[in-house]
């Protein structure tokens, strides 16, 4: 399993943008310089974000992009699934039959077991997890996020 270049900048900009204090937001320029990436790109993640309803964009030539909700209110689960999608889903099994056109284990699959499983930690898990928590520092946030470990 992989994290997605598109969910890794698209998470590491929202969360610049959730940490952002001016009432105009951080506008394309100013996040494409602090995270090293493309105007072109970041212009591509926000405006995924946007589409999803996570971020605003503020009008105007000082303009930029604000949360749409209180960092609270956002949940780790819901941005992931914009940026990417999910680890596992029903679809998957049919993209990865072979060279035959159903899987030689449709009816029984230990396997797919496995990977529900595993999609239904991690969404248990990015479901407790709000923005709210990743806007501190590292040392900060790593203390709440083991908290929530222990909370299993």
């Amino acid at each position: 399993m992989k994290i997605t270049a598109q969910e890794e900048y698209g998470l590491r900009i929202l969360i610049r943008i959730g940490k952002c204090r001016d009432e105009q937001g951080l506008s394309i320029p100013q996040l494409s310089e602090v995270e090293g990436l493309s105007s072109h790109y970041v212009a591509k993640l926000t405006r995924v974000l946007r589409m999803g309803g996570i971020i605003n964009s503020t009008p105007g030539y000082k303009g930029g992009y604000v949360l749409a909700k209180p960092a609270k209110e956002i949940r780790i689960k819901q941005v992931l699934k914009i940026l990417g999608g999910v680890l596992f889903d029903q679809e998957f099994c049919g993209l990865h039959s072979g060279s035959l056109k159903l899987c030689t284990n449709s009816v029984d699959c230990s396997a797919r077991s496995l990977w529900q499983m595993i999609q239904f930690t991690v969404d248990q898990l990015l479901d407790k997890i709000t923005l709210y928590e990743l806007v501190n520092s590292e040392k900060e946030s790593s203390k709440v996020l083991n908290l929530l470990l222990e909370e299993k």
